[in-house]
């Protein structure tokens, strides 16, 4: 409650500033908080992949790229978090100025290309909270520069498995030239063996993020793979090229447009990605969602857990309770005993 009162009243100073310098504040204030540590399993409890989420609803990957406020994330209510893109390699991503809000769309558009302090710095930072608890998955990239991106994976899966309570691979962000050319089958089906042979028995599971662009092949030749594969979920899906139409006046910038207008997209693709595995592997909702009631339609249309980023932007730090509090009513509205039983309804 006093996050969320403080974010009121900071609100018109953090838009006034750059978006990229007022998300670094936003990280900062969040780093010398206190930690409230991970949730406790209550009525939204949820078995994922083998892991017992407290409840289905997490922190997207791009928000805490370096791990460095995973529990206090954790103590605004989410279930689970997600650090990263992290690459093996420090890098600075692309030139500045690179992270839009769009606010007359509720959106946020960014080609930040995978900045980040590298693996090994977030690896001493995830290694020193390992004992904490709580459920923290650890998103995964290849270095732009990379000439084996392959093996970038594979290394980076070595050095963050033992830390990570679930491996995200992605390959689906717009900002890394030639990144998305790894969701074609044959590219993905080599990647995920590099992957889930780095990992070794016992390992996390692995989760693929995709695009939200993809073609009904695409989409079919994917969901073939994580079955065939047994990955533990599917993340559908990362930010978009496409361009719905849009108010603001940054609608023309390059890079991937997220936040209330990738909504139905992000809806309709986990739609698609329900029917292409009949139901045979556990996905995970983003892109869109900012209140309970998009949670819920997420759920209701085949989401085991959903996530959100960009609507923080917009709601503030009180946004994961709300939206908690709001699912459990509509899930005893709609006359269901647990997350699980409403899965894939609608």
């Amino acid at each position: 409650m006093a996050r969320a009162m403080l974010f009121d009243l900071a609100r018109p100073a953090l838009f006034a500033l750059d978006p990229e310098r007022a998300h670094r504040l936003t990280v900062k204030a969040l780093s010398i908080s206190p930690q409230a540590g991970a949730q406790e399993p209550g009525p939204l409890a949820i078995d994922v992949a083998g892991i017992a989420f407290p409840n289905p609803l997490g922190m997207a990957a791009g928000f805490d790229k370096d791990a460095e406020v995973p529990d206090q994330l954790l103590g605004l209510g989410f279930g689970f978090v997600e650090v990263g893109s992290i690459t093996p390699r420090p890098q600075a991503g692309n030139p500045k100025p690179r992270l839009f809000r769009l606010i007359e769309d509720r959106a946020v558009i960014n080609r930040m290309g995978f900045n980040n302090a590298g693996a090994q710095v977030a690896r001493t930072r995830l290694a020193r909270r390992a004992a904490r608890g709580g459920i923290v998955g650890i998103n995964i990239g290849a270095n732009k520069d990379s000439e084996d991106r392959t093996a970038d994976y594979a290394t980076m899966t070595r050095i963050m498995a033992p830390l990570a309570s679930y491996l995200a691979v992605n390959i689906s962000s717009p900002n890394t030239p030639g990144l998305r050319a790894l969701q074609d089958e044959g590219a993905l089906s080599g990647l995920l063996d590099a992957v889930l042979e780095a990992r070794g028995a016992g390992g996390p599971p692995v989760f693929l993020k995709v695009a939200p662009d993809l073609e009904p092949a695409d989409v079919d030749a994917i969901a073939r793979i994580a079955l065939d594969k047994r990955l533990g979920a599917l993340i559908v899906s990362n930010t978009t090229v496409s361009r719905p139409a849009l108010k603001s006046g940054h609608a023309g910038e390059t890079g991937g447009l997220s936040g209330e207008p990738l909504r139905d997209l992000a809806q309709q693709k986990l739609r698609d990605f329900r029917a292409a595995t009949g139901g045979g592997i556990p996905l995970v909702g983003v892109g869109g969602i900012a209140s309970a009631d998009d949670a819920w339609a997420r759920i209701r249309a085949g989401a085991s857990l959903v996530q959100l980023y960009s609507a923080m932007v917009y709601e503030g730090p009180g946004l994961p309770r709300r939206i908690l509090r709001g699912l459990e009513k509509l899930m005893r509205r709609d006359g269901f005993g647990s997350i699980a039983e409403a899965v894939g309804t609608e």
